[in-house]
C-alpha cells in the first residue's frame, strides 16, 4: 500500500547506545565502539535513493564521553542526540520515516513521532535476535537494549518526557527472537509481548499477518536489527548467534507486511562493518592518502 506522501530519510549514526567492544576482540576497542557510526554511513551509501528528503542527526565521536548516569551509558550524549533527532523530525513533519542507523535506539525518536501522528492506528514489528526490553535499573547499561521499552513509554524519565508518543505493548511483536536471558524472558512475558523465532517465520509470514489482523491497525513501523540475520549466511552485526533468519526471509516478511499495511516507518539498525573498519585502518597507514 503506497501513497504519494512525504518520506524522511534519517541518517542516525548513533553508536553510544551499545557497549560492544568486548564482543569483537579482532578490532581495537575505539573502532568497534564507534563501528555503528561507519555502519550508518555505509547503509546510506548502499541504499537506493528514492523520492526522499535526507537529514543526518549530528552525533558526537568523542570516545571519552561515555559516563553512566541514570542507569544508561553515555546518558547525556544520548539525551542530547535524542533531542536533536526529534527537532529534525518535527521540523520536517514527514508522513513516513526510513531510518539508517546506528544502534537499535535510533528507532525510538521516529517510532514515537509516528505513534503520536497516527495514535492508536499503528503497530510495531521488531525484527531482532534480542527483545530490547531492558530498563535503566537492569545490569546492562547499553541504551540500545532499552529501545523497544522506550518505544512503549518505559525507561528514563527525561528521555520519555522528550518523546511525543508511545505504542501500547499489546501492539508490539518481536520477530526472529533467539537470544535473551531469563530476566528478559520474564519481562517480555509480563509485558505481554509476543515473540516469534526464526523457525516460526522461515516458510511464510502467516503468524505475523494473523497477529497484525488481530491488532486492528492500518499502519506499521518495522525495526530491522541486522543481528537477526543468520551468521552462516552473513555476519553484518555484532551478534553472531546461530540459526538466525536468512536475508530472503527478512525481505519477504517486510514486503508481505507492506503488501497489506501502510509501512510508515522502517529502521535498519546495528550494522557493524568489521571488514570496512579494517580497510579504513589500513588506508590510514599508507602514504599520500592524508
Amino acid at each position: 500500500m503506497e501513497n504519494k506522501t512525504s518520506t524522511l530519510r534519517l541518517i542516525y549514526p548513533q553508536w553510544q547506545g551499545g557497549i560492544v567492544a568486548h564482543w569483537m576482540p579482532d578490532l581495537a576497542p575505539d573502532d568497534s565502539s564507534r563501528g555503528y557510526y561507519l555502519g550508518a554511513q555505509l547503509l546510506n551509501f548502499l541504499a537506493p535513493v528514492g523520492d526522499q528528503h535526507t537529514e543526518e542527526v549530528p552525533v558526537s565521536l568523542d570516545i571519552n564521553d561515555r559516563e553512566t548516569e541514570n542507569g544508561i551509558s553515555s546518558y547525556r550524549v544520548i539525551l542530547k542526540q535524542t533531542q536533536a533527532a526529534l527537532k529534525i523530525v518535527e521540523k520536517n513533519n514527514p508522513d513516513r520515516i526510513v531510518t539508517l542507523g546506528g544502534d537499535c535506539a535510533v528507532s525510538v525518536v521516529p517510532f514515537s513521532y509516528l505513534a503520536a501522528k497516527y495514535a492508536d492506528d499503528i503497530a510495531i514489528i521488531w525484527i531482532d535476535a534480542h527483545p530490547d526490553v531492558t530498563l535503566p535499573y537492569d545490569d546492562y547499561k547499553g541504551y540500545h537494549a532499552m529501545a523497544l521499552t522506550a518505544c512503549l513509554g518505559m525507561g528514563d524519565e527525561n528521555i520519555l518526557n522528550a518523546l511525543p508518543g508511545k505504542v501500547d505493548a499489546s501492539k508490539a511483536l518481536i520477530v526472529g527472537l533467539r537470544s535473551w536471558d531469563e530476566g528478559m524472558q520474564e519481562r517480555q512475558n509480563k509485558l505481554g509481548i509476543k515473540g516469534l523465532s526464526p523457525s516460526d517465520v522461515a516458510e511464510n509470514s502467516t503468524l505475523i499477518m494473523d497477529w497484525l489482523k488481530d491488532r486492528n491497525v492500518s499502519k506499521v513501523v518495522i525495526h530491522f536489527d541486522m543481528d537477526v540475520l543468520d551468521p552462516a549466511e552473513i555476519i553484518a552485526a555484532v551478534g553472531t548467534d546461530p540459526n538466525g533468519m536468512r536475508i530472503d526471509e527478512v525481505v519477504r516478511v517486510i514486503n508481505d507486511i507492506a503488501s497489506e499495511y501502510d509501512v510508515v516507518g522502517l529502521t535498519i539498525a546495528e550494522p557493524m562493518p568489521r571488514v570496512a573498519i579494517k580497510i579504513k585502518n589500513m588506508l590510514n597507514r599508507l602514504p599520500l592518502l592524508s
